[in-house]
Formats: C-alpha cells, sequence, structure tokens
C-alpha cells in the first residue's frame, strides 16, 4: 500500500477481487477521484477456475451474450454501461470477435485490456494478497467483490457474521477447440439466420442416427464425482452441463445448444440435418473456437472420446477442456440494501456474482454499482438507485429484495425483472414480440439519461 493511501484511509475505498465486478468497482471510483487499493488473491492463492494472474480473466465462455439493445435485456445492459462509462463493456468493444449478433471477445486481449488499464491508473493500487478473513477493521469502506470463487476463510467469516449459511450452485465449463483440427469437408461457416457477419460459427451436423449414437454416449460416459460435501449442491439452470441436458429427454438437445434451425449445410443442401453443434471464435486470431452450450462434467478423457463423436471433429485437439466448480453466493435480499451494502456491517459492500447475479455483464453492472454507490458515500453525495425500469435498476432491485429470500437463486438480467410496461390504451393492441422488447429498451434508456 502507498504511504498516501495508507494515511487516508477517509477517502481510499478498498475492492477486495479482481474479476469483472471488482475491476469495474474500482474503474469507477478512480473516475471520481476515489483512491483506490484492488486487493487480488492471485497469483498467491490460485482458484479451481483460473488459468493466469490478470485482472478480469474470462473463465467460462468468451460471450457476454446478445448486443441487441433493442430487443435483448442484456443488449440494453450493455448500451446502459457504455453511456456510463463501464471499462468492462469498452474493453469487450475493443476485443471483440466475430458471433453474429453476440460480443464476443478475444478472452486474452480483453483481460490484457482491463489489466493495463487498471495497473497504469495513479488512483489504484494492485495489492497481491489473500483477504482470508474480515477485511482490515481500520478499513471503513470496501467493496467485497470476490466472485463464485470466493475464499474460504472470507466467506467463512461473512457467514459467521450473517448467521447465515451461504448458497452455493455448480458452474460448468465448455471445452475449446483448434480451428485447424476442424474438419470442413464436414463443418461449414454460417451465423443462425445469417446474422451478425453471416458466418461468424463453425457447424457440425448431424443425422438422426448419429445424434442417437452421441447422446447415448454422453449419457454413459464417466463424470467427475462430487466430493460428500457438495451432492446436495444445485446446477444453475442457465449454464447446465450438457449430460444434465441430455437425460431429461431425448430430444432436448435439439431444442437447445444442438437446435438445427436458422443453419443450411452446404455439403448436403437438400437433407435437414437433425442436430447441429456450433462452435463460437473464441480469440482474435481465429485459431480458437469454444463449443456454444457444451458446458460438462465428463473425465477429460471422456471428453476427448465422446465429443470427436461430433461430425467434423473426429480429430479435435482441444486447448482446453470442460470442467465444473463450485460458486458461492449470498441471499442478497436477505442480507443487503438498496446500494449493496450488508446490514450486519454497513461498511462492506458486495458486488458481482457472489450477489447473486448470473453472467459476465450482470456481474460487471453489479460491480458499476458498488463503485459508485461507494464514490458517493466518501464524496458525501447522494447516488440514488438507477431506476427499476432500466436493466441496472431491474437487476439492483431483484438481489436486494426483488426476489423471494426462501426461494433465491442466481438470475441473469431478463424482462420479467422489469415493471410492467403501462397498458397500450383502449382500442390498441397489446405490444408483443420484438416490438414489446423494444418498447422496454426505449422506456430504459430513457430514464437512464434522466438518472445519469
Amino acid at each position: 500500500m502507498s504511504p498516501a493511501m495508507e494515511n487516508n484511509d477517509q477517502n481510499t475505498v478498498h475492492v477486495i477481487g479482481g474479476g469483472l465486478a471488482g475491476s469495474e468497482a474500482a474503474w469507477q471510483l478512480a473516475r471520481r477521484a476515489i483512491p483506490v487499493i484492488l486487493h487480488e488473491m492471485r497469483p498467491v492463492r490460485g482458484t479451481d477456475a483460473h488459468e493466469t494472474d490478470r485482472l478480469a480473466e474470462l473463465v467460462c465462455s468468451n460471450s457476454l451474450r446478445s448486443d441487441d439493445a433493442e430487443a435483448s435485456a442484456v443488449g440494453l445492459l450493455h448500451e446502459e454501461m457504455r453511456r456510463c462509462d463501464s471499462l468492462i463493456i469498452r474493453a469487450a468493444d475493443a476485443n471483440r470477435v466475430p458471433a453474429g449478433a453476440a460480443l464476443a471477445v478475444d478472452r486474452d486481449g480483453f483481460s490484457a485490456t482491463v489489466h493495463e488499464t487498471l495497473e497504469s491508473d495513479p488512483l489504484i493500487e494492485i495489492r497481491r494478497e489473500e483477504i482470508d478473513g474480515l477485511p482490515d477493521p481500520a478499513w471503513s469502506s470496501v467493496i467485497v467483490a470476490t466472485g463464485p470463487l470466493t475464499s474460504p476463510g472470507l466467506a467463512e467469516a461473512v457467514s459467521d457474521l450473517t448467521g447465515e449459511e451461504s448458497l452455493s450452485f455448480f458452474d460448468a465449463i465448455a471445452p475449446i477447440v483448434y480451428k485447424e483440427s476442424i474438419d470442413f469437408s464436414k463443418a461449414w461457416f454460417q451465423s443462425r439466420y445469417d446474422k451478425g457477419d453471416g458466418a461468424d460459427y463453425i457447424n457440425c451436423p448431424l443425422s438422426p442416427e448419429q445424434y442417437d449414437a452421441f447422446l447415448d454416449a454422453l449419457i454413459a460416459a464417466e463424470k467427475v464425482e462430487f466430493r460428500e460435501w457438495e451432492k446436495s449442491t444445485p446446477y444453475f439452470e442457465g449454464c447446465l452441463p450438457i449430460e444434465v441436458m441430455a437425460e431429461r429427454g431425448r430430444r432436448t438437445l435439439t431444442f437447445g445448444p444442438m437446435k438445427p434451425v436458422g443453419l443450411t449445410n452446404p455439403h448436403n443442401p437438400t437433407v435437414k440435418p437433425h442436430a447441429i453443434v456450433q462452435l463460437r471464435q473464441d480469440n482474435a486470431l481465429g485459431t480458437l473456437y469454444n463449443l456454444v452450450g457444451f458446458q460438462t462434467k465428463m473425465t477429460y478423457g471422456e471428453q476427448r472420446r465422446v465429443l470427436r463423436m461430433i461430425p467434423g471433429l473426429e480429430n479435435a485437439e482441444f486447448a482446453r477442456l470442460g470442467g465444473l466448480h463450485r460458486n458461492t453466493f449470498l441471499n442478497g435480499p436477505r442480507l443487503l440494501d438498496g446500494t449493496l451494502r450488508l446490514k450486519a456491517e454497513p461498511r462492506l459492500r458486495f458486488a458481482g456474482q457472489i450477489t447473486g447475479c448470473e453472467g459476465y455483464v450482470e456481474s460487471a453492472a453489479v460491480g458499476l454499482l458498488a463503485g459508485r454507490f461507494a464514490a458517493a458515500d466518501r464524496l458525501g453525495q447522494s447516488q440514488l438507485p438507477p431506476p427499476a425500469t432500466t436493466a441496472l435498476g431491474a437487476i439492483l432491485s431483484h438481489i436486494t429484495g426483488g426476489a423471494i429470500a426462501e426461494t433465491y437463486q442466481p438470475m441473469n438480467v431478463n424482462f420479467g425483472l422489469f415493471p410492467p410496461l403501462p397498458d397500450a390504451g383502449a382500442g390498441k393492441k397489446r405490444r408483443r414480440g420484438r416490438e414489446r422488447k423494444k418498447a422496454y429498451c426505449e422506456r430504459a434508456l430513457a430514464d437512464l439519461a434522466n438518472w445519469i
């Protein structure tokens, strides 16, 4: 810690965790001239999911999902964050790779941009250390943004402080293959419904017989065994392992990650594939592609065997195999106030996935809000929460009281979290589909402008 910051703690804010939420919170604070100490435990203590010690490393998919700000709740959230000068979205835009209507990034370039930006900021000091218990009582303003892989000591201390056990769920990681190992006599480039550049994904088709054989192998494959204390931990429905989806019914995958709609196989255009596996570009060079929706808990050996049954991937070489990790989150509606402070100890704010939001963008968005709330406190200013009609406000409302505490589970942003639109009026048709979503987005951006 620099002497100037250490001697001026009444101005300094401590941010614990250098993931997306912590990085965004630190950025928002520094933009308001607030000194920041950013504590990141890697590489002093590693995690089961991270591979580098860079800030804002993406450990699962490289996609921040839809970037459509007129018909998608997460696309709207992207746009709101851009208008709030989000570092995470700025870095994503700067390191974008082709992905149709989605905002996908070169994961190394993305984290390098965030890391270098924060490291070079004179108001931000990065300290490599593990905070393995409650933060120092002398730290009067702290943002805990330790994500789903919180240090066990800190998680236990927060649990003891609140008198409530942390909730947990499992999250899974999809495999990544080298493009040069894909057989393009069977695979082809095309975006679903030709969105984006029209050729942003690699597609591998399966006939009914190939699909049935793949499904049988997937279900029968050896899986990672859970430890005894993990067996009661549920999955997050938005990121289920591929084999768990397969066990729910033989056609489940053809209505999910293997749906064959919106695509035509140029190698055999007259025959509609029974199922299609899509791969999305994972780095700027275009040498790595990840299997979309193929999070898995199969053992490494079984992943190689089963995934090579997919036409076009018979000789696939894997840059990374899939995996599974346990995520920890607080019961936000019960434990946090409207500005993300811990009710039991208000000097502590929480941000990111540990609050129970789910997804890269949502995590960064809550970090953005926590940083702004903490900055306002330091400056002696009033910072009203964003309107509930905005994507930022809808997430905040959900995790700080909008959800039912007894059944609280991780949630991605969606229009179901927004206040209903006003009635269209007598004699007018109710807005539906894209028109309805566009109305949500237009209202949100108008209300956000007033809040900003």
